[in-house]
């Protein structure tokens, strides 16, 4: 099998999953845009690659998808070095996502951690401070899910070997997401 034969079936085998999860999806971006369109914000974290769909996400909700529309409420707790760097020297690098969620995060608001692993413990941190102050968690995990998918609200397991599939996955959901969101206004 040549080497593209081998990344293109790891891939299908990520997207494959995508049907049954359907249902899932749906809720998942019915709640957000239920959330958005009532006045609550979407505060979302991760890390390398998921800090980047988390910023991709955050773009695709204040600027717009396909269709011109207003600007939603819509963070991505990756962005601010001056935050980031502060937490993690004051406090510790597990922290720099729930310690923002604190400061920003209020009931009913949506936390979606974005971790291939399932396993990043500033995103279960962040979970877990999300759900102390109301607000709905979602995570876009990967892998078996981690100990992430014990503290979530809901739970969206990509399974697979290969981080960068279940982020090109992951991207996926997101423009899914996006998508019902503008279908609702």
């Amino acid at each position: 099998m040549t080497m593209f034969a081998r990344l293109y079936s790891n891939h299908a085998s990520c997207f494959d999953q995508l049907p049954a999860m359907e249902p899932q999806l749906t809720r998942v971006g019915k709640l957000i845009s239920h959330a958005l369109l009532n006045g609550n914000k979407i505060l979302i974290c991760g890390n390398g690659g998921s800090a980047s769909d988390s910023q991709h996400f955050a773009a695709e909700i204040i600027g717009r998808f396909q269709k011109e529309r207003a600007a939603l409420p819509a963070i991505s707790l990756t962005t601010d070095t001056s935050i980031l760097t502060a937490l993690a020297n004051d406090y510790s690098f597990s922290d720099v996502f729930a310690r923002q969620v604190e400061g920003l995060g209020n009931k009913g608001d949506i936390l979606l951690g974005i971790s291939t692993s399932g396993n990043s413990e500033n995103i279960l941190r962040a979970v877990k401070k999300g759900k102390s102050i109301g607000m709905h968690t979602v995570g876009l995990l990967g892998s078996d899910g981690g100990s992430i998918k014990e503290h979530v609200d809901f739970d969206i397991t990509v399974t697979g070997e290969i981080t960068a599939h279940i982020q090109e996955t992951h991207i996926f959901i997101i423009h899914y997401w996006a998508a019902l969101i503008e279908e609702k206004l």
